[in-house]
């Protein structure tokens, strides 16, 4: 499923990431990223530590 992926796909970079950039560095169209964030936004699973820019809790 695309929200692990995400998740990894942060957890890899080591630093906050923009929607745009996490979609690029995981092969994930641009809307299944912003879809796989919202869930885990819901879930509590990341944070924003600055505007648009997203990092695992």
């Amino acid at each position: 499923m695309s929200v692990e992926k995400v998740l990894e796909t942060m957890r890899i970079a080591g630093k906050p990431l923009k929607a745009g950039e996490i979609a690029e560095a995981s092969g994930l169209n641009k809307k299944e990223v912003d879809k796989a964030m919202k869930e885990l936004k819901k879930e509590g699973l990341i944070e924003s530590p600055k505007v648009c820019y997203w990092q695992p809790k």
